[in-house]
């Protein structure tokens, strides 16, 4: 059996076996114990084999691998030429999956190395999340938030004009977003908003774009939202929620806060040029009595009308 065997380190460097980078990497000049192993297990080392020119294998433990290992590993799986896949992980117990997609198996890693983000509840705004696999049963797929996911699904989160199309056809537009992030600072910023996104001002839809989304005239709003995309764009993975928060309306402070409750779809995408995108899909909810539906430090003052939001 003829097979390639190389390591990436936990900051994006690829290595041989026993070599002396490898041997620097580990801390160990002399290891007397499964080196390889030892890394793969407790040091966010990815393991990558080629069998036979058949079978591109990956080993890993999704827990400790950093996203610059992470990156390089995607890199090189692209250039494979494989037509299996193999992922062997560690959870409690070791796993193996096979794909013959590099696409997928690029995916599927994401997802398994994914970071776990806490969504934060302020006073103001609770984000609880919901079941994202339920968007693709039968009868979720064709209604509401089930399309969006769908698309993401089948198109291995590449992102091009038919997404916009596909918002469009499912009335979806309205309150759809796309927030990018600066090239220098992966700081948010908002590329499109819907028309339907009139929780700063009407000119906001305008003014806002390509600028930081945590400098958004309701600062508060702006940094909750910030990191939600900050985190799908460092893990790769959709999340579905239920949100209610307390909208300053047009940000007019002379305006009692309203409470707003919509179901949201977070999606990140790649487009063709290898940038990051990550679309907002709400769909508003009827509102409820503030009593039985109510944000951290709320009284029944803030129920009202509900305004449009995303």
């Amino acid at each position: 059996m003829q097979q390639l065997t190389m390591l990436v380190t936990a900051d994006g460097k690829w290595v041989l076996p026993d070599s002396e980078e490898f041997l620097a990497a580990l801390g160990d000049p002399e290891p007397d114990y499964d080196a390889v192993g030892f890394a793969v297990r407790n040091l966010g080392f990815v393991k990558y084999q080629v069998i036979d020119r058949l079978v591109t294998e990956v080993e890993l433990h999704p827990r400790n691998v950093d996203l610059r290992a992470l990156l390089a590993l995607e890199r090189l799986l692209g250039e494979s030429g494989t037509n299996l896949f193999r992922i062997k992980y560690l959870e409690e117990a070791w796993h193996s999956e096979i794909s013959a997609s590099a696409e997928h198996t690029v995916a599927r890693l994401r997802e398994l190395c994914a970071p776990v983000f806490e969504a934060p509840a302020t006073e103001r705004f609770c984000a609880e999340p919901l079941d994202f696999s339920a968007l693709f049963d039968q009868a979720h797929r064709h209604e509401g938030l089930g399309p969006m996911a769908m698309k993401w699904r089948v198109s291995f989160s590449k992102f091009d004009s038919s997404v916009i199309e596909l918002a469009t056809r499912y009335d979806l537009l309205p309150h759809f977003a796309v927030a990018g992030f600066r090239p220098n600072d992966g700081t948010p910023i908002f590329k499109f908003l819907g028309g339907a996104h009139r929780w700063a001002g009407d000119a906001y839809r305008i003014e806002g774009i390509n600028r930081p989304i945590d400098q958004m005239p309701d600062r508060e709003y702006g940094a909750w939202v910030s990191g939600f995309y900050k985190a799908l764009a460092d893990g790769g993975q959709p999340r579905r929620d239920l949100v209610t928060a307390q909208m300053e309306y047009h940000c007019d402070p002379d305006k009692p806060r309203r409470l707003v409750r919509y179901e949201r779809l977070l999606l990140p995408w790649r487009t063709p040029s290898g940038e990051t995108l990550v679309t907002s899909c709400a769909k508003l909810l009827p509102s409820e009595p503030a009593a039985n539906l109510r944000v951290a430090g709320s009284d029944s003052s803030s129920s009202r009308n509900v305004p449009k939001s995303s």
